[in-house]
């Protein structure tokens, strides 16, 4: 299940989380991001349990998009433990982003 990821929960959600998060930077005039959406949606179904999966809408929290320094979207960051592992910017197949997960 996506969660929605905002400044008021990142702490809970995010940053103390005991599964590696996979956040997806995105907006909603942003075509790659629209075709990406279903993937990560799939990911956080087949994953439920292992990852959590966030959605970050950047036009809703700019705040957040400029604390990971998104300037392209979609952007995708994995953490793990409240800290940044991997970050792929761009459309990404899902195999690439199983990848990242790894």
């Amino acid at each position: 299940m996506e969660i929605t990821v905002t400044g008021k929960n990142f702490d809970a959600e995010v940053k103390n989380s005991s599964e590696p998060v996979l956040l997806d930077f995105w907006a909603t005039w942003c075509g790659p991001c629209r075709m990406i959406g279903p993937i990560v949606a799939e990911i956080a179904e087949e994953y439920e349990g292992k990852v959590k999966v966030g959605k970050v809408n950047v036009d809703e929290e700019p705040e957040l998009a400029n604390a990971f320094r998104v300037s392209s979207i979609p952007t995708l960051v994995v953490m793990k433990n409240g800290e940044v592992v991997k970050r792929a910017v761009g459309y990404q197949p899902k195999e690439k982003i199983e990848e990242l997960l790894r």
